[in-house]
């Protein structure tokens, strides 16, 4: 079976079991998803709704964030990984978003990466979910796990990974790829302990067929 034809499948099979991709993390406006995109590196998305349920009701806009001290966002997101520095960017991005985009988050890869926090990955995973159009596909370490077991990639470099997976996944389902895998990754293909025998998949995998023979 051709690679290409393999992703469909895999897509058309987990959706069945997961439904339609979407990103997991709370919010109502680009801003708050940028702000937790920001947040959710290298952290949970749940530990991120927790802290954004009660953030965001007190700021949540380029202005709110702007007005406020690096001290003072530290004390909203201080149970995240890295807030030190997160709390950094949030205030660095909601100026330059206020002073070059007119408060507006900018819906292109080449404004979003010139924002402070905001790399590639982030990017996609807002345009992703607000345009349904990111440029190119998200590779966190779900996408890295699974990619690799299923056998569509063999490299552990996220940036070579997603430039193979783009020549292999329609562009029509570059956001659709990461969120389903994600959530598969979540539920049946964990890093330490994957629930092969009874994964969806399994015949699809390169990985699981290995395991389920011994």
């Amino acid at each position: 079976m051709r690679k290409k034809e393999k992703v469909k499948l895999v897509l058309d099979t987990l959706e069945k079991v997961y439904g339609s991709p979407k990103v997991m993390l709370n919010y109502t406006t680009t801003f708050e998803l940028l702000i937790a995109v920001i947040l959710s590196a290298q952290c949970t998305d749940v530990r991120v709704n927790i802290v954004t349920e009660k953030m965001f009701k007190e700021v949540n806009t380029p202005e709110g964030f702007a007005k406020l001290s690096i001290e003072e966002i530290e004390k909203h997101i201080g149970s995240v990984t890295f807030f030190k520095n997160k709390s950094k960017n949030i205030k660095k991005c909601s100026e330059q978003i206020l002073e070059k985009h007119n408060g507006q988050v900018p819906m292109n890869m080449e404004d979003l990466i010139e924002l402070a926090g905001v790399g590639r990955k982030t990017a996609n995973v807002v345009m992703g979910d607000i345009l349904k159009k990111p440029e190119g596909i998200v590779v966190d370490t779900h996408v890295k796990r699974l990619s690799n077991r299923i056998g569509f990639v063999k490299n552990a470099n996220p940036i070579i990974i997603e430039r193979e997976l783009m020549k292999i996944v329609e562009e029509k389902n570059w956001f659709r790829y990461p969120n389903i895998l994600i959530n598969h990754g979540r539920a049946r293909c964990m890093a330490r302990k994957p629930d092969c025998h009874n994964c969806e998949i399994v015949d699809l995998c390169l990985y699981g067929k290995k395991v389920t023979k011994i």
